[in-house]
Formats: C-alpha cells, structure tokens, sequence
C-alpha cells in the first residue's frame, strides 16, 4: 500500500507531460478534418473576430488542400483575416499570391482592392486614430504604393463595383502626395534653401496640376524667387497666381473618403457550404 501511494504522484506527472505534448507530439485536433469543416470553423472565427485563429486554419486547409475550392476561398480570407488582424505586410503577401494564381478569377478585383485599402490604412498609427495629424506630413512611400494598387484595379477593372471608390481613393492621394511635396518645399523655405524651394515647387505645377497643392506651390515659387533676387521671375509666377485665382481654376482640397467597410468577399457561386 504504501509502495502504491508513492507511486501515484509520479504516474499523475507522467499522465500530465504527455498531456502537453512532452512525450509525445501534440495532440491536433482538426486532424482528419475535410475542407469543409475546416473552411467552416476557419469562416466561424473570422466572423467572431478570432483572427489568429481563423488564419491557423485557414493555412492548415491551404496546407492539406491545395487544389480544392476551399483552398481558393481561403487565400482570399486569409488576407482579410490579415488586414482584420493590423497585418499589412501578411495581407498584401496573401492578395499577392491570389493575384498570381488566380488571375482570371471574377473576385480578383477584391484582392487588388483589399491591397489598396491595407496601403492606404497602415501608415496610421496608434496615436493618429486619437489625434488628427495631415496625412501629408507622413512618409509618402504607402500612399504612393495605395495609388499604385487602386490605379490598377481601376485599369484592369474599370467597371468593378470596387473602382468608383478606388478612383476617389486615388484623387485624395494624389491631392496628398502633391501636399507633401510642398510641405518639403516649406522646408527648404525654412532652412534657406531657396533654389530647392524653387525646384520643388516647380515639380508640384508640372506633375500635380489639377490639385489644390498648385495654389501653394505658386506661392512658395514667388518667395523663393524674391529670396533669390529674381523680380521677373517672381512676377511671372505671381501674374499666373492671380489669374488663376480670378478664373477660379484653383481646386478645392479633395474631401477624406469614409473609411471602406470592407467585407469578407463570400463567393456564392462555388456553394462552399455544399458537401
């Protein structure tokens, strides 16, 4: 009996350690799933904002199922669930991927917008959803990439239910970038780098026409040039400053689009919900 007592305690340990994989390799409980319930566990978590989790099983179908319908409709997930989960770079790698294999698919609209919509979020940070910061004093580089992205769905899609709200995704970033360009010049301005002031203020009028980044460019072009002891040209800018403000042809600053309420993209026509 009491040799029986000390041995209990060591059993229990034994019974525990294998209980957490020391002995042995952990127990997976989705092992011997069909797509199907892995598909419909994954598409449950998603919905219930259980992303980390959505995505482990969404990889684990792609994984055991790579040529099925499923696996299709899971990459797609996959980078919302990522977006979901504030992971741009793992939801723009996963659109990619969409975009590659399935290029011909009547969804792939979705993967291009999803990647302009993660472009053009992740730049903002923690702080800028409390504190209102110009979007034009950040860095450019996800703006630049967010245009890239709605210039080619709209291109590539022009009738997509997604393009509209591309397009005007595309006037605010332009209208962004051509405000970063100036500020740069303000900077120049600042420091008494005149002659950059001037170069860059210049590049904002050829390239960015048709944005309200021209009226300020054409104001730091008459103070540089003042700064630079050159009259003539100062009035030259000055006389097209002002009749350009006559005729009314500076545009106002592009309003902020709402925020997407983007969506998971539910593909209705592989009846995923069929054996």
């Amino acid at each position: 009996m009491p040799r029986t007592l000390t041995r209990l305690p060591v059993l229990l340990l034994v019974v525990a350690l294998v209980g957490c994989g020391i002995f042995g390799k952990d127990i997976d409980r989705t092992e011997g799933w069909s797509a199907a319930k892995l598909y419909a566990e994954a598409a449950s978590d998603l919905d219930a904002g259980n992303y980390v989790r959505a995505i482990e099983l969404y990889e684990k179908l792609e994984a055991r199922y790579p040529f099925g319908r499923y696996a299709m409709q899971a990459q797609l997930d996959t980078a919302y669930a990522n977006y979901r989960a504030e992971n741009p770079e793992a939801a723009i790698a996963a659109a990619d991927r969409f975009i590659k294999l399935y290029p011909q698919s009547p969804f792939v609209d979705y993967a291009y917008y999803l990647k302009g919509i993660v472009n053009y979020n992740r730049s903002i940070g923690f702080l800028d959803r409390y504190i209102p910061i110009d979007p034009s004093q950040r860095d450019p580089g996800s703006a630049l990439d967010a245009f890239t992205d709605f210039s080619a769905l709209v291109e590539r899609f022009p009738d997509s239910k997604y393009a509209e709200d591309a397009r005007q995704r595309m006037l605010y970033l332009r209208n962004n970038l051509a405000q970063h360009e100036v500020n740069v010049a303000r900077y120049y301005m600042q420091r008494g780098a005149y002659l950059a002031a001037v170069n860059r203020a210049n590049y904002v009028i050829e390239r960015f026409q048709r944005t309200s980044a021209v009226q300020h460019a054409l104001e730091i072009l008459i103070a540089a040039y003042q700064a630079l002891d050159k009259p003539e040209l100062a009035a030259d800018a000055k006389r097209v400053l002002d009749l350009n403000r006559q005729a009314g042809r500076f545009i106002k600053e592009e309003v902020k689009p709402e925020d997407a309420t983007l969506v998971r993209q539910l593909w209705d026509y592989l009846k995923l919900d069929e054996g």
